[in-house]
């Protein structure tokens, strides 16, 4: 008997996050420099400045546990979110609060309806506990088509992921749609809005949640300080939801599992509103430059609500824009074999980015896949 045989068949088949490569590594491939990442969704301003001197100053307690309750941190933030402390719980990036709902509801068979393309932690997830990612494609607008996961929800799943702007294409719905949909859905149907860009979100409509969730418990609303906030390397993410849902996480969760640094960072980083409007105003900016650059090269452009963008480009050219020393995310693993995800970055980066693209089409069309 090998170690294969003795491993969980739904673990067995699972297919591991893919990265991206670091910047460093690219250049050392490649023997280039000057590169520029545009492939995360990372802050390109950076971490709040108050965040990084309140890690200098907590550097010396590292010696110590963290607050396994996020005390300080849960307090400012329930107070910022005007909500219960208790409807929080917190996790080392918003992966582990998905872990922690998919360990806590879901068994061996159990159904999670989900769009797609859409997050790659979703189906991940489902599956490491056995249970079944059920996908619902987008519309050809890259839209959530919810009364399609509202029909697939009503063959007896136990969980719905719900992506708010959605992840790789940017599009968002507002709350008259949500709640549409929620009238469709079970109240045992634990539904999950993941808002991980809820901070960049320009519509007026958006869900407000933390009121939904007053009004249907099964409910949670997940975010984190990776985005906006730049503490995407420290991984603080949060979920909020009612009391009893919170309580049950909390009977999964791993004692300290956000450390004392990454909580002393986004304590700070919550109070530091100047920084999050720089990075909003940025972003807008990038966005209104970026999207008819990339227009007038043939290319077509999904409106955003996040801090990244969807192109259609055609095949081949993530591939020759990472020779060119710009990494974006490839989306072949997600069936958009035509498309890129861009994430925002600073002026400079936006620049370069298009200047690349540019001499890229100056030699003419790429091949199928193929590297240029």
């Amino acid at each position: 008997m090998s170690l294969r045989d003795v491993v969980n068949p739904h673990i067995r088949g699972l297919r591991p996050y893919e990265p991206c490569k670091p910047i460093e590594e690219v250049e050392r491939e490649l023997g280039i420099s000057g590169s520029v990442k545009l492939a995360s969704n990372e802050n390109p301003l950076g971490p709040s400045p108050r965040a990084l001197e309140v890690l200098a100053a907590s550097a010396e307690e590292i010696h110590r546990y963290p607050d396994g309750a996020c005390f300080a941190l849960r307090a400012r933030l329930a107070e910022h979110l005007s909500v219960d402390p208790a409807q929080l719980v917190f996790g080392c990036g918003g992966d582990e609060v998905l872990e922690l709902l998919a360990k806590t509801f879901l068994a061996p068979g159990d159904r999670v309806v989900m769009p797609w393309p859409s997050f790659a932690m979703y189906p991940i997830v489902a599956k490491g506990m056995g249970a079944e990612p059920v996908f619902v494609p987008l519309t050809a607008e890259m839209d959530h088509d919810l009364p399609g996961i509202a029909a697939a929800a009503s063959e007896g799943a136990k969980m719905i992921f719900l992506c708010n702007p959605n992840n790789p294409t940017g599009t968002s719905f507002g709350a008259e749609a949500l709640d549409r949909f929620m009238a469709e859905i079970p109240d045992d149907v634990v539904v999950v809005l993941d808002e991980a860009y809820f901070e960049y979100v320009r519509r007026s409509d958006f869900p407000d949640t933390p009121s939904l969730i007053a009004k249907r418990p099964a409910t949670l609303a997940l975010r984190t300080f990776s985005k906006i906030y730049g503490l995407a390397g420290l991984r603080v993410g949060y979920g909020i939801s009612s009391p009893e849902l919170i309580g049950y996480l909390d009977r999964a969760r791993h004692p300290f599992n956000v450390n004392r640094l990454a909580e002393a960072a986004a304590l700070a980083a919550l109070g530091d509103d100047e920084h999050a409007q720089r990075t909003r105003e940025m972003n807008a900016s990038g966005i209104e430059y970026l999207t008819p650059e990339l227009e007038a090269l043939g290319y077509r452009v999904w409106p955003s609500d996040a801090n990244f963008i969807l192109v259609e480009t055609g095949p081949g050219y993530a591939d020759a824009l990472l020779r060119r020393g710009v990494i974006v995310r490839p989306l072949g693993g997600f069936g958009l074999d035509n498309h890129i995800r861009v994430s925002v970055g600073t002026s400079e980066e936006n620049e370069k980015l298009i200047k690349s693209l540019q001499a890229i089409e100056q030699q003419g069309p790429i091949a199928s896949g193929a590297p240029s």
